[in-house]
């Protein structure tokens, strides 16, 4: 995104919700990660609504977003790098093929940073002495 082109330009609400359900239904039929997230989520619609806000205030700079989804990552057992890896890669399918490239791209950066973040995040709740491992590139 050049600098002087406000966010709110780079893409619409629509483009934002066209990729937010359209990577979250990869998800769900993920043989990995489907159930892994429909084990935890039980309103798919509303969490669906909390993720468009999140990826709102991210690449539209909406600022609809409020939580932290930092201590509810780290709460779930047993994650992995190859997890977070896996996540990414459905998340790269699924911009490449959106209409709206410009927000593609900056999306695939943004959750780039979003589950290295998240992975370092898990590590060192999970054992704070020991050095976190960065995420390979995807």
């Amino acid at each position: 995104m050049d600098n002087s082109t406000p966010a709110t330009e780079l893409c619409t609400e629509e483009d934002v919700s066209h990729l937010v359900h359209g990577f979250y239904a990869r998800v769900r039929a993920d043989e990995v990660l489907g159930p892994i997230f429909d084990a935890r989520i039980g309103d798919w619609d509303g969490h669906l609504a909390k993720l468009v806000d999140f990826w709102s205030s991210i690449l539209r700079r909406t600022g609809r977003f409020s939580g932290a989804p930092m201590p509810r990552h780290a709460a779930l057992p047993g994650l992995t790098a190859e997890l977070f890896q896996r996540w990414l890669r459905l998340f790269h399918e699924v911009a490449a093929v959106q209409p709206n490239q410009a927000m593609a791209g900056q999306a695939c950066a943004a959750a780039g940073r979003i589950a290295q973040s998240l992975w370092l995040g898990y590590q060192m709740q999970r054992d704070p002495d020991a050095l976190p491992a960065a995420l390979s590139d995807v």
